[in-house]
């Protein structure tokens, strides 16, 4: 009779590899009460309840085991295997020959341990197969159960083992239910071609429409990441409708960067009918590239449009495409004290609808800073521009069509002073900076050319101040002298609080170009203009952007965001009003939106996510989304619901519920 101990027994020859990610060529700790070793063969039988612990700290126990030289074979009864932190596959018997081994009556989970009341999910089989070759894990006969309850039965599942990283297959379902196109089902298909290199196909029923065929390509490589991802569908109209992302990126080295980007659809509805659309006003395709240097950058790049909108105002978006855009700044090194001089040049070329016309500038600067007695500080700079423009029936500001060449010279100069006032106490540190900025230019009301080119107007706001071209764009510019000036005041507790508030205002000397009634900037005085905004650690975050009227003291505009919470519990609030004049193409009513979203963690898994959009002007909700997410340690699942009110063409507000769920093996997620 052998006395029953456990007997510790390294070994460090090559060693099973039990599942994916045993490796074979880690050391081993062998806990058996009876081990016997054969010299000669070098084959390892063990009696009795075995455990067998390998380097990275993967345990497998069973009784009464055979192990073969280099792991060849292996044989055991009553087998349990830990493959991860709650990986886990139990069995009556196995047996290893080659590559595969082969358990009966066997469950596969990857929640051990995960719930103090049972496992949220494991798979029960026959006939478990598990191929180190192929790294997969295949069940025969196999249950799906939930928390001990059966929910499903699959005669063969197959599935990667924890440790690879990529592996072609199926993966989770997905449903939708919209009120436009009834119940659609998404089957995503993934498909591994390299670690770098992989596809998703995705498979879309609807029962009130054709379905519907998408797919994502991803590729990185040592010098470039490259993205694609589009849809198509043949509708019930007999149409063909479809889409088509493209974002690829390539690094020339450490100076140039190339890109290529691609956006294009068969219609403007259709991003927004199918679930692809994202707010955005028109789709842009092109290339650019960009050259970078120690005080240099320059960039060439090309945009076809494609608008999405159903009405657009012509100064509000270039006109046509671009083919080319030329930019280049170089900032040479201080040539005394820190002034510098900055040299740039534009060239671009715009064509469509019958109608072309190029530009060409270029400019020079010599900026210099001063630090002078008691803080105060100084900015001189003076600089000139000069345009060359190309026109074919462009129309210009005054209306008319013109072809021919037009040139313009635009110097220009400004004086800026601050005085940052700092005081301290025991908790708060004050700062009171007054700043006032005189800028001089030529004045040319006859030389302001095309609206149709890059300028979308002016709108007078705490960031426009302080700056010589006040217009959004390169064509448009200021004309004669005028005067930015201001306060600001901010008070600072460590890290924890913060306030700030400022307040300034513009005054034009000469009488300003024609430019939208609605800018805020006037002949003389223009409005008030202003921010504040206050802090609190990471909970609390208020900012407000405002403009007053200079002649009654009214409301003109203001934009103003709330944050309030952490990032699981939260409250946010965005409000938006602009007051309306009628503008030089339509009337238009006053903007007024409100902006909400609001998060609440109900537990550590549940919690529940609202946003909404509603036009206080029309007093309807333009878009409002919502849902329900349970995040646990080895699955997840959500219920979500959009609603868009928009209506445009063919498409009319569409109402959205998703369902989705997916798991989790050892914390890689399988959607």
């Amino acid at each position: 009779m052998i006395k029953r101990t456990h007997i510790l027994f390294f070994l460090c020859m090559g060693t099973p590899a039990w599942a994916a990610s045993i490796n074979i060529d880690e050391p081993k700790t062998i806990i058996a009460p009876k081990i016997e070793y054969n010299v000669k063969s070098d084959e390892i039988r063990t009696t009795g309840q075995t455990e067998i612990v390998n380097q990275s700290g993967q345990r497998l126990t069973l009784n009464d085991s055979y192990l073969a030289p280099t792991a060849e074979s292996i044989q055991g009864q009553d087998i349990e295997l830990w493959l991860g932190n709650h990986v886990y596959v139990s069995a009556r018997n196995f047996t290893r020959d080659g590559a595969d081994t082969v358990a009966h009556h066997a469950m596969f989970t990857a929640c051990e341990g995960c719930d103090p009341f049972g496992n949220a999910w494991e798979i029960s089989a026959s006939t478990f197969v598990h191929d180190a070759a192929d790294k997969t894990m295949a069940f025969h006969n196999s249950v799906f159960w939930i928390y001990g309850i059966p929910a499903f039965w699959w005669p063969y599942f197959e599935m990667p083992d924890p440790s690879v990283k990529y592996k072609s297959g199926l993966l989770m379902p997905s449903f939708e239910s919209t009120n436009k196109m009834g119940t659609q089902f998404n089957l995503p298909v993934y498909i591994s071609i390299s670690d770098t290199h992989d596809l998703t196909l995705r498979f879309s029923y609807l029962t009130q429409e054709n379905p519907l065929f998408h797919g994502e390509h991803r590729l990185n490589t040592t010098h470039g990441q490259f993205r694609t991802r589009g849809s198509f569908t043949h509708n019930k109209a007999g149409e063909n409708r479809w889409h088509i992302f493209n974002d690829d990126v390539i690094e020339l080295g450490d100076y140039a960067r190339a890109s290529v980007f691609l956006e294009r659809a068969s219609d403007k509805t259709y991003l927004q009918k199918y679930g692809f659309y994202d707010a955005q006003p028109y789709l842009d395709s092109g290339a650019k590239l960009e050259l970078f240097g120690i005080s240099s950058y320059a960039v060439a790049d090309m945009h076809i449009f494609q608008e999405l909108r159903s009405t657009s105002l012509n100064h509000s978006i270039p006109s046509g495409d671009i083919l080319p855009n030329i930019r280049a700044v170089h900032q040479t090194e201080p040539f005394f004290y820190e002034t510098y001089a900055t040299f740039g040049t534009d060239v671009l070329g715009i064509s469509g609808d019958g109608t072309s016309n190029q530009r060409m500038i270029g400019m020079a600067a010599i900026t210099s800073p001063w630090t002078l007695w008691g803080g105060n500080r100084l900015t001189l700079n003076v600089s000139g521009r000069y345009d060359i423009y190309n026109f074919h029936n462009t129309e210009m500001v005054d209306g008319d069509i013109y072809s021919g060449v037009k040139t313009r010279f635009l110097p220009s100069a400004y004086a800026e002073w601050g005085l940052p006032l700092y005081r301290a106490n025991k908790d708060w540190i004050h700062i009171i900076e007054p700043r006032a900025r005189l800028t001089v230019m030529r004045e040319i009301q006859d030389a302001q050319f095309s609206l149709n080119t890059d300028s979308a107007g002016t709108f007078l706001s705490d960031t426009s101040l302080f700056s010589s071209n006040r217009f959004a764009g390169m064509d448009l510019w200021e004309n004669g002298t005028f005067a930015d000036y201001g306060v600001r005041y901010a008070a600072y507790q460590g890290t924890d609080q913060s306030f700030e508030i400022f307040l300034g205002q513009s005054y034009d000397f000469s009488d300003r170009v024609v430019s939208d009634p609605n800018s805020g900037f006037h002949d003389g005085l223009s409005d008030y203009v202003g921010r504040i905004s206050y802090n609190r650690a990471s909970w609390i975050n208020l900012a407000s952007r405002f403009r007053i009227s200079e002649e009654n003291l009214s409301l003109r505009h203001t934009e103003t965001s709330a944050h309030i919470g952490t990032s699981r519990n939260f409250i946010n609030i965005g409000h938006l009003w602009s007051a309306k004049f009628i503008d030089v193409q339509n009337a238009s009513d006053d903007t007024h939106e409100i902006i909400a979203g609001a998060g609440l963690q109900l537990s550590d898994r549940w919690s529940l996510r609202f946003a909404a959009t509603y036009n206080l002007t029309e007093n309807q909700f333009q878009r409002n989304s919502g849902g329900i997410f349970y995040n646990h340690p080895c699955y997840y699942l959500s219920l979500e619901y959009r609603r868009d009110n928009s209506s445009k063409y063919d498409y009319v507000g569409t109402t959205t519920f998703q369902f989705r769920f997916g798991m989790s093996i050892d914390g890689k997620q399988y959607k």
